[in-house]
């Protein structure tokens, strides 16, 4: 019980311990999100990638899987062979690579 006054009355709230609580439980959810994207952030090697027109594939690690790559999606310069970290994202023809960045 938690008791505030409010212009000379006494107000009596009962959610103190519920509000601690669940500042707790938000703090851990938030945590636990953070980790969700750093472990879901994909990694694979670029398959092709040409300059010139701005897009290529790149095989995920793992599932042997390819995805697109437009050059808007990307954060850093990307060559083939390069081994790069990336997010998929639902496009027009599928799941495209986005966030490219160099592993």
């Amino acid at each position: 019980m938690h008791k505030k006054q409010y212009k000379n009355k006494k107000v009596i709230h009962f959610y103190p311990i519920f509000e601690i609580n669940f500042k707790k439980k938000i703090k851990k959810i938030c945590d636990f999100i953070l980790y969700l994207y750093y472990c879901i952030m994909n990694k694979g090697i670029v398959k092709f990638f040409n300059e010139t027109k701005g897009f290529g594939f790149i095989k995920e690690e793992g599932s042997n899987k390819e995805y697109f790559v437009h050059v808007t999606g990307l954060i850093d310069e990307i060559r083939e062979n390069d081994v790069v970290e990336f997010e998929l994202q639902e496009g027009k023809k599928g799941l495209n690579a986005v966030n490219v960045k160099q592993a």
